[in-house]
């Protein structure tokens, strides 16, 4: 769901992971037609890392116990 809205509306992604400053950014570039497509690929590469931050973040905790 968050990759449709990452391609979609990119700037509403960035809020979805707690990141408000760069979803403020985002539809700055957004708001021109020319800016929409880096906007998206930019959303689709921050939803990517925000997946593999949490990945870490879960393998960290189990190597905990």
């Amino acid at each position: 769901m968050r990759l449709l809205l990452a391609i979609f509306l990119p700037f509403v992604a960035f809020f979805t992971i707690g990141r408000p400053i760069a979803g403020i950014l985002c539809l700055l570039l957004q708001i021109t037609l020319i800016g929409w497509l880096p906007a998206a690929i930019w959303a689709v590469y921050a939803l990517g890392q925000y997946k593999t931050d949490r990945k870490i973040e879960k393998a960290m905790a189990n190597a905990g116990r």
